[in-house]
């Protein structure tokens, strides 16, 4: 008797705790775009006792190949470390910070949140994003009520300056990153809050399932490259890092839910289309059946205004069969939401697949 799909996955220890422990490691360690150095090295010593080599890439992405028991059509899964952030783009004569963001998301989502500055000395200052005109006290609320833009919205440093050459003396200078707080918290009902899910939960996601993989001491039905990328919220994280044969690619990123979206906090979500066009429809049906089988709980779903490191493969003219998944996330570019369950379902569709023929 052939043994089901979902017989063999819940034969596997997939450990939800584990990858959740990942996650907020993650999480709390900066790497904004341009900038994410910090987290692509966290990833590559939690992945250092499985059974393959990683390596970081002059371009900063982290890569490494999982013999399978085929190589006749080698495939690779994607997820992006870096996140949103902001890079100081002037100093004022008040000696706050004036900021260009990295990456795309809407000035109102940070205010009032606390940043850390990387400052060119290698000393990191704490401070707040805030608009320019803040107290109610001293402004009418029509102007407290102002669209807030970049040239609004401010850093207040939490140091002692009042003046561009007092920052400056703080090792301030234009170029260097603001990394905005995450602010992670883990409720009882199994949610998790915090900024930057996007995409850390689906770099945990992956975590969790090369782990279960090994610990069954098991091997991907092909061999596997494992690409963890840096630059993604920029648009040409997954340009590169590949092998030159590679057959398919599983991009692992956070799923839109909002109104209108089929997507849900709990589920995996498999992509049809986003802005840049639909993707592979033969492993996207591959994929719908796998979750089926599996008993997952998941959707398929269409993004309005999304891309994808898989599509920055395909602009790069990889000529592979690219299809995306990902747990569902709340607000996203915004403080975001997700539930455990979304992290176990992506997991284990991320293993069905790599163990599929």
């Amino acid at each position: 008797m052939v043994e089901s799909t979902e017989a063999r996955l819940d034969a596997l220890d997939i450990d939800v705790d584990e990858m959740v422990d990942f996650l907020v490691g993650l999480l709390n360690t900066p790497s904004p775009t341009g900038d994410a150095a910090r987290g692509v090295s966290y990833v590559q010593e939690a992945l250092a006792d499985l059974p393959f080599a990683t390596r970081i890439t002059p371009k900063g992405l982290l890569t490494g190949t999982w013999p399978g028991q085929r190589d006749d059509a080698p495939r690779a899964v994607t997820a992006h470390v870096d996140t949103l952030g902001a890079m100081v783009s002037h100093i004022k004569e008040n000696g706050r910070l004036g900021l260009t963001q990295l990456g795309g998301w809407i000035w109102g989502s940070v205010e009032g949140e606390g940043v850390t500055i990387f400052a060119s000395n290698g000393q990191r200052l704490r401070g707040s994003i805030l608009p320019t005109m803040a107290s109610i006290h001293a402004h009418t609320r029509e102007e407290g009520a102002a669209r807030r833009t970049a040239e609004n919205m401010e850093v207040r440093i939490d140091a002692l300056t009042h003046s561009a050459e007092e920052t400056r003396d703080l090792g301030i200078s234009v170029g260097d990153v603001v990394a905005v707080d995450p602010r992670v918290e883990l409720a009882q009902s199994g949610f998790i809050r915090s900024r930057h899910l996007d995409d850390k939960t689906s770099v945990a996601a992956i975590y969790g399932a090369l782990r279960a993989i090994d610990r069954a001491g098991l091997t991907p039905a092909q061999t596997t490259t494992v690409h963890i990328s840096n630059y993604e919220e920029v648009g040409h994280g997954g340009a590169t890092g590949f092998p030159a044969d590679l057959a398919e690619l599983l991009a692992v990123d956070m799923a839109v839910v909002a109104p209108g979206q089929t997507s849900d906090e709990q589920s995996v979500t498999i992509c049809a289309k986003d802005s840049a066009g639909p993707y592979h429809m033969g492993l996207r049906r591959r994929l719908e059946a796998l979750a089926q089988e599996t008993g997952l709980r998941w959707q398929t779903d269409v993004y309005p205004f999304y891309g994808s490191d898989g599509e920055a493969q395909w602009r790069a003219g990889g000529d592979v069969a690219v299809a995306l998944i990902g747990p569902g996330v709340d607000a996203s570019h915004h403080y975001e939401r997700t539930h455990r369950d979304a992290l176990e379902n992506t997991a284990k569709l991320i293993v069905a697949y790599l163990l599929s023929e």
